[in-house]
């Protein structure tokens, strides 16, 4: 803890502890399996208890931890095991456009948007031929990435969607989105 610092005050330093700093602290444990408390955060990195809890909600925020209260004043945090990727891509130069395309976001929303991103293409490949209201309709719903509204999801995809091999995008004008492949 910061010297003259008490563990119920904010020593104004919750800038100077990165939220990395925090996320070792469960990285580099002995025993992944056990819930972490803000007083395990406060003793590892030295910050107050504000500190902790802020930078532990934040981490909270970005999908890198999930919290869960344990009593009435009592919350513990967790790294979440994270579920298999589902992908039917097996086209390695596909797989490898899709991982450098550029994508907002980072961690687990990067990959939740991939992820979006390969079922529009799945989706082109089984429907050689789709127009934006299709993807919308029949993608979107199963594959938000995070985003709040269709529009934002398109917006983003679209451009990422285009860049994939053998898709055909819609001329200036055009409407109808095509697979050239197979």
């Amino acid at each position: 803890m910061s010297p003259g610092c008490k563990p119920d005050q904010d020593d104004g330093h919750s800038d100077w502890v990165p939220l990395e700093a925090v996320l070792r602290v469960f990285e580099e444990r002995d025993d992944r399996g056990r819930p972490l408390t803000a007083g395990d955060i406060i003793e590892e990195v030295g910050c107050s208890r504000r500190t902790a809890h802020n930078k532990l909600n934040a981490l909270v925020d970005q999908g890198e931890l999930r919290t869960r209260k344990v009593g009435s004043r009592s919350r513990v945090w967790w790294v979440p095991i994270e579920e298999p990727v589902p992908t039917e891509i097996d086209d390695p130069v596909v797989q490898s456009v899709a991982d450098e395309v550029d994508l907002p976001g980072t961690g687990k929303t990067l990959k939740s948007r991939r992820v979006a991103l390969l079922a529009a293409y799945e989706y082109l490949q089984e429907q050689p031929e789709a127009k934006r209201s299709d993807f919308l309709q029949d993608v979107f719903p199963e594959n938000q990435a995070e985003y709040e509204t269709a529009e934002g999801w398109w917006n983003a995809i679209q451009p990422a969607l285009a860049e994939l091999p053998n898709v055909d995008p819609p001329e200036e004008r055009g409407h109808i989105w095509q697979f050239l492949g197979e």
